[in-house]
């Protein structure tokens, strides 16, 4: 039985499972399964050495884990070289490597809210959080010239992604640039009904032009995006960039590269 994994904590709001398993099962990939573990950073290492002897066949690393997880790996593949942060893991003969698919899977998502990547480079991006995710959100969105505000409650983290992005502007947490046209939540608060983003949007007041995304999938509805919805915003959860890195990774594994069909997105609205 191949087995595969998501790690992460915490891990209770992962609908990776539900996605991988029915896609093995239309693929009829009998012989595998797709669990979620719970784990400390202590255990990165055990988890490792479950791929080294062909106990796990494949890993996806999700919040806190992305960048934590790089030093266990014997390589990473370009982008996950750029941004420093690991979402997927296979093996290749003995080598155990590191990829980032969040990075295309969230730039093939709001492309569809840009028209026309000509007018990109105007659009200015203010994004909340610099944790592991963070830096697969900037790195497209920066390689493409968009103009970039970066917030995080603790600035040293910020600072340190200006050093690898140094065309981003830092602002305090609480502020909030005077124009912007999209606002990106890379952060975890949202995962509970009860978790709230204590940052002032007044001023975006019926503004239907401002994108107000969140990459949190579950709950659907983060109070980010209720507030942002309340106010007459356009709103976007993370629910299209989860299936489309969920597609490269398990085109990794498997190179069978899934489609997001009808009974996909059922999964997910009856979840």
């Amino acid at each position: 039985m191949k087995k595969y994994l998501v790690i992460g904590n915490p891990i209770e709001h992962s609908l990776s499972p539900l996605i991988h398993n029915y896609w093995m099962k239309k693929y009829k990939l009998i012989d595998s399964i797709y669990e979620k573990r719970k784990v400390e950073e202590k255990d990165l290492k055990d988890v490792i050495k479950e791929i080294r002897d062909d106990e796990i066949a494949g890993v996806n690393v999700t919040v806190p884990f992305k960048k934590r997880i790089i030093p266990f790996l014997d390589e990473l593949d370009f982008t996950a070289k750029e941004t420093e942060s690991v979402n997927t893991i296979y093996k290749v003969k003995k080598k155990i490597i590191g990829c980032n698919t969040d990075s295309s899977g969230f730039f093939q998502t709001i492309i569809n809210f840009i028209p026309g990547e000509a007018s990109m480079n105007s659009k200015h991006v203010f994004i909340l959080g610099a944790g592991g995710v963070t830096s697969s959100i900037i790195y497209p969105l920066h390689k493409r010239g968009l103009k970039i505000t970066v917030s995080n409650r603790t600035r040293k983290r910020t600072e340190e992604l200006k050093k690898k992005f140094p065309k981003i502007e830092v602002l305090d947490w609480g502020q909030r640039p005077l124009v912007f046209d999209i606002v990106i939540n890379t952060t975890s608060v949202g995962l509970t009904k009860s978790d709230k983003i204590d940052i002032n949007f007044d001023n975006c007041k019926k503004n239907k032009k401002i994108l107000f995304y969140d990459l949190i999938y579950n709950p659907k509805e983060t109070n980010f995006l209720k507030e942002a919805r309340l106010r007459g915003n356009k709103t976007v959860n993370g629910q299209m960039m989860f299936l489309n890195q969920a597609i490269c990774a398990f085109n990794l594994w498997t190179n069978i590269k899934p489609t997001i069909d009808k009974e996909t997105l059922k999964l997910l609205s009856n979840d």
